[in-house]
């Protein structure tokens, strides 16, 4: 039974956010359904995201809405039952192990090529763009890409090993750009097709494997968007495959999303319909993993980049939605604005950083100029 007092329990939570129910300002929440109250008192972040999806409520700018909520961690407030039981298991088993891991593959990754190529730029990179000098999305993915190498300091004929290579474009890049040769492991078949396909004249091996089984001895490493997929519990093996897998004078990137506290699971809305399983590393969780196996020797955040980025695949998104309606239908369209322009709120926020860090190995004693 719907309880009137929820309405102006959930408003007197919004006051102090500059949010008012049903007011006329564009991040104003507009409500549909009275039973949306009392649901996300009793089911917190997961209840918002699904309601959302079920349309009991609406608000024009969805990414300002949420900016409001993180600005002021108002998901710290509402703690549920099933919020708890999701800590207590992640901590208590790996959520990521080899055969968890090809969940978030299939869920997300896998939804089809041609549905990513309307939303990204035209490498196909979905991580985040690099716009200090970039006026669009295809630049400033270019951009992102030469940043990494240049931070890598490659040269022509280095072997590269790439942990989680997406669509290839990476790859590609070194492989064209570069003249390096590239091994590259991921467990997306979607994605290990289309990469494959796309390097097929080129010096780069794609291989459809889990990155903890990859093999050889390697001038350099890159991992690019992983890190946020395998769990806390296998930051540590991550850093143990890097080192394994490079020569002692040689680097490594990692690109990763980052939290500014540390957590072992993700919001519960991002986990159940987005990234299963996946979770945000905090600098503490990062140098710890690392410890004993790596010198830090650059920690770049450009974090503010990724609003800019999300926004570019929202627009992309919005035009061609059209060409995807009678597939995916109404539900869908709800689920993927909620996802992007509520992480456009997390990086408004400052919730979230982009972290772009190398490493080189205990004992390597060559100079390291930082490049941005």
């Amino acid at each position: 039974m719907f309880n009137k007092n929820s309405k102006q329990i959930v408003q007197d939570i919004f006051d102090p956010l500059d949010i008012n129910i049903n007011g006329s300002r564009p991040w104003d929440i507009q409500v549909h359904n009275p039973g949306f109250y009392q649901r996300i008192l009793s089911g917190g972040p997961l209840a918002l995201g699904e309601s959302y999806m079920d349309k009991w409520w609406d608000v024009e700018q969805l990414d300002e809405f949420i900016h409001q909520l993180l600005s002021a961690r108002l998901e710290t407030r509402i703690v549920t039952p099933q919020q708890v039981l999701t800590v207590i298991k992640s901590r208590i088993f790996n959520m990521q192990t080899l055969s968890r891991s090809k969940k978030v593959a299939k869920e997300h990754y896998d939804l089809g090529n041609e549905f990513y190529k309307k939303m990204l730029d035209k490498r196909m990179q979905y991580t985040c763009g690099y716009w200090k000098k970039a006026k669009n999305l295809d630049e400033a993915q270019e951009h992102k890409l030469d940043l990494i190498c240049r931070k890598l300091q490659l040269e022509k004929g280095d072997r590269v090993l790439e942990l989680g290579c997406g669509w290839g474009g990476l790859a590609k890049y070194m492989a064209e750009q570069y003249g390096c040769h590239v091994t590259a492991y991921n467990i997306s078949k979607e994605q290990v097709n289309y990469a494959k396909e796309l390097c097929k004249s080129l010096p780069v091996k794609i291989i459809c494997q889990d990155y903890r089984l990859a093999k050889g001895t390697f001038d350099k490493v890159v991992s690019i968007g992983l890190c946020e997929h395998i769990g806390y519990k296998n930051h540590r093996t991550l850093m143990k495959v890097a080192d394994r897998c490079l020569k002692s004078e040689g680097l490594f990137l990692l690109h990763t999303i980052g939290k500014d506290i540390s957590v072992s699971n993700t919001d519960p809305w991002i986990n159940k319909y987005i990234f299963p399983n996946s979770m945000l590393p905090s600098v503490k969780q990062i140098s710890t993993a690392a410890e004993g196996y790596f010198i830090l020797e650059d920690w770049h955040n450009f974090g503010k980049d990724y609003e800019k980025t999300l926004l570019a695949w929202y627009k992309n998104f919005n035009k061609n939605w059209p060409l995807f309606e009678s597939r995916y239908g109404e539900r869908f369209y709800r689920m993927w604005r909620f996802y992007l322009l509520s992480c456009v709120g997390l990086f408004r926020a400052r919730r979230a950083q982009l972290w772009q860090i190398v490493f080189s190995k205990q004992g390597n004693t060559q100079e390291y100029a930082s490049i941005r």
